[in-house]
């Protein structure tokens, strides 16, 4: 294992954003971690300027989002097996790489540079001269790389040229036309907005665009949702503002945004959220019933409910109690007017701001989602009286975890049936009864929403 302790004099001779950068990605190799739980640490660090701070977050998650597209370059001009390389040693040149390919306003030389001053100071000169010369000679023949024959084996051409799984690929390509998985591909390796939703118990949709020109922040206003705004690299931590610790906004996307709107919550509901953290649902739940009502917002882990009850309280929300549940094994002695379950999914709609789920998943993990999302949704609807509604959302696109889960649940549970979310959201983000947006047709993230009642 790597030693990354080191010495002021050493320190000294390092550009710290990308030792940080390389640190962190070598980190999250070796672990099980998530990769925005470890940068979120790092990102706690005082000494890091904002503009730091929005570098590290670009080649974190650049690094990750086009690996295998970056492996397969490195791999190319290697002399030797690349895949024996040090992991640290691999994720110095993917940041110089990285820098390189897709961000021009970085100088290669000083990409460069920086990659192998890292090397040197921790693995010796021998190590940081082979990172030279692969790097250097990368950047002198970036349009002569040879990525596989689109015609030849498409899967693996569009893998490796959109920096997706092979089976991710494979299983859109059988779902999707060729155009529209390569559509995907695309939509999936942008850069995220950051999205913010007004407040409107706290504040206006004018208030919150006078801040936002005021303080020249490019952003859209999104069309089916007024009070959201979604953000194109804003030059500040959005936390930190006035306007997000005052309560007047918070950060959720438009899809989930859209779930909520299609429970179409009445003030004096009682309300159940299961799976509830980080707590943006239960959170415009409460700000559409007014303040005036209960929801009981669950999670199974107590590090999780704290972020609720911190957003609780900074959003002026206080009709939201929390309980620590595991949801399978949740009793409760009355029924209720609505659940809502945002379950555990393969969050293969979210990849534009976790990239790391690319790697983290396997085409095997998805049968035990969907199992998993049946057996606390069997428990859920015991809380339901007639005429209560369900809500049974997810942030993936797979329909085994969406609407096959849904006509499960229909087939087994003959006094329930489907309320078409037509009735409730524009007809763009609706598709056979269903909500269902993709990050390449919407513009936001991938997601599916079931509006279900018991009659």
């Amino acid at each position: 294992m790597v030693n990354f302790e080191l010495s002021e004099e050493k320190k000294s001779k390092l550009n710290w954003v990308r030792y940080l950068a390389v640190r962190i990605l070598s980190r999250y190799e070796r672990s099980d971690s998530y990769l925005d739980k470890l940068l979120a640490n790092e990102l706690k660090n005082n000494e890091l300027t904002q503009q730091d701070k929005a570098l590290l977050t670009e080649l974190i998650n650049g690094v990750v989002r086009w690996k295998l597209k970056l492996d397969w370059a490195l791999t190319g001009f290697y002399n030797g097996d690349y895949q024996k390389c040090l992991n640290f040693v691999k994720n110095a040149m993917r940041v110089g790489l990285y820098q390189i390919m897709f961000l021009e306003k970085i100088p290669a030389y000083a990409a460069i540079d920086e990659s192998v001053e890292i090397v040197k100071q921790i693995q010796g000169e021998r190590t940081a001269g082979m990172v030279n010369a692969v790097l250097r000679n990368l950047h002198r023949n970036l349009d002569k790389i040879r990525y596989p024959d689109r015609e030849e084996d498409l899967v693996y051409y569009l893998a490796t040229v959109h920096s997706h799984p092979k089976w991710m690929v494979k299983r859109w390509l059988e779902r999707f036309s060729e155009l529209e998985t390569e559509k995907l591909l695309i939509a999936n390796n942008q850069r995220p907005y950051i999205p913010i939703r007004v407040n409107l118990l706290n504040s206006s949709i004018d208030k919150i665009k006078y801040l936002l020109d005021k303080n020249n922040v490019e952003y859209l206003q999104y069309e089916h949702l007024l009070q959201t705004f979604l953000l194109k690299n804003p030059k500040f931590d959005i936390t930190s503002t006035e306007m997000f610790q005052n309560g007047e906004i918070t950060i959720q996307d438009p899809s989930a945004s859209l779930a909520v709107m299609l429970a179409n919550p009445t003030p004096g509901y009682k309300v159940l959220d299961i799976a509830a953290a980080p707590g943006g649902k239960s959170f415009f739940l409460a700000e559409l019933m007014r303040n005036k009502g209960n929801i009981l917002a669950i999670e199974k882990y107590s590090s999780k409910i704290k972020s609720i009850n911190e957003g609780n309280q900074r959003l002026k929300l206080p009709i939201i109690e929390t309980l620590v549940e595991d949801a399978r094994k949740l009793r409760l002695h009355e029924k209720v007017d609505l659940i809502f379950a945002d379950l555990p999914c393969s969050g293969l709609g979210t990849l534009r701001k976790k990239p790391d789920i690319k790697w983290k998943r396997d085409t095997d993990d998805i049968p035990k989602i969907v199992e998993l999302q049946k057996e606390i949704i069997s428990n859920a609807i015991r809380f339901m009286g007639k005429g209560s509604v369900l809500i049974y959302s997810t942030c993936t696109i797979e329909p085994e975890e969406n609407q096959e889960v849904v006509y499960w649940l229909l087939d087994n549970y003959k006094d329930l049936q489907i309320d078409p979310a037509e009735n409730y959201l524009p007809k763009e983000v609706c598709k056979d009864g269903f909500m269902q947006t993709f990050p390449h047709i919407h513009g936001i993230d991938g997601a599916f929403a079931a509006r279900i009642i018991k009659v």
